[in-house]
């Protein structure tokens, strides 16, 4: 009873069914029997006896077509029930604090709302000059990192009009004063994978990077920002502040379901 509590023990057979299981899932689609064992690495006879068992249990089914085999019902409902339980806030949470314990810089998340993103939660560095962000801030779409970043990634249907609004307020960065302005300024922010502002930004002073967290249906669900003094951040496109934000946002998206290439990819800021 012990060694099954210490985890010295375990039941083989389990072991290699998951074997299968991970196999299919890195296959990112329904596979032949042979492509299956392959990448599980065992013969295709021995992979046949467990995806018998496995389809009789709902967690692989095969389309009697193609003879492919494919995650079944019971696999899809236990992924659901898992990113059901997933709190993205607390993992947010985590990972913001983890960000600022790496960089030293304030560190801040951001989620969508009806009146566009806002600040969640901050966390301040460890040094005597600090930005401080409020929670509960509505941010720019345009004259802020984490709205740009919102703005590149979120369907247009729901950021045209937020958008209009911003250009007709006239509070918006320099260069930018139509629409198909900022369009060109979204593009080139995915086109990077970052929103990287140096100056102009909505707060005097201030200058900040931040990237996009994409959930497991691969839509932006929140936004990371690091932000500091103007003249103070290292924000050159090899530095290890956006190469810090990159990953924290890469494992994050990866924690919440995530296969989207969008999150952490390599490439420079947009700089404005």
């Amino acid at each position: 009873m012990n060694d099954e509590l210490d985890g010295k023990h375990g039941v083989q057979s389990l072991e290699v069914g998951m074997s299968i299981l991970r196999a299919m899932v890195s296959g990112k689609r329904s596979m032949m029997l042979k492509d299956i064992a392959q990448a599980a690495d065992m013969p295709p006879s021995k992979a046949h006896r467990y995806l018998v068992s496995l389809i009789r249990s709902g967690l692989v089914e095969q389309d009697r077509l193609t003879s492919r085999y494919d995650l079944g019902p019971f696999a899809l409902n236990l992924g659901l029930v898992a990113l059901d339980r997933v709190d993205r806030i607390r993992l947010g949470l985590a990972a913001i604090s983890e960000l600022r314990d790496l960089t030293n810089e304030t560190v801040a998340l951001a989620v969508w709302s009806d009146r566009g993103p806002v600040v969640v939660r901050w966390e301040r560095p460890r040094r005597p000059i600090t930005v401080n962000v409020l929670t509960g801030t509505h941010l720019s779409l345009l004259g802020s990192a984490a709205g740009r970043v919102f703005a590149a990634w979120m369907p247009a249907s729901q950021t045209e009009e937020l958008l209009r609004q911003e250009l007709a307020s006239g509070r918006v960065p320099p260069g930018v004063a139509t629409l198909e302005d900022a369009r060109r300024l979204l593009a080139e922010v995915r086109a990077q994978g970052l929103a990287v502002i140096s100056s102009g930004y909505f707060a005097r002073g201030v200058e900040a990077a931040a990237g996009p967290v994409f959930n497991f249906k691969n839509e932006i669900n929140m936004s990371i920002a690091v932000v500091g003094v103007e003249g103070t951040l290292d924000l050159t496109p090899d530095g290890s502040t956006l190469a810090a934000l990159r990953h924290a946002c890469a494992e994050l998206s990866v924690r919440l379901g995530s296969t989207s290439t969008d999150a952490g990819r390599a490439g420079g800021p947009a700089v404005t």
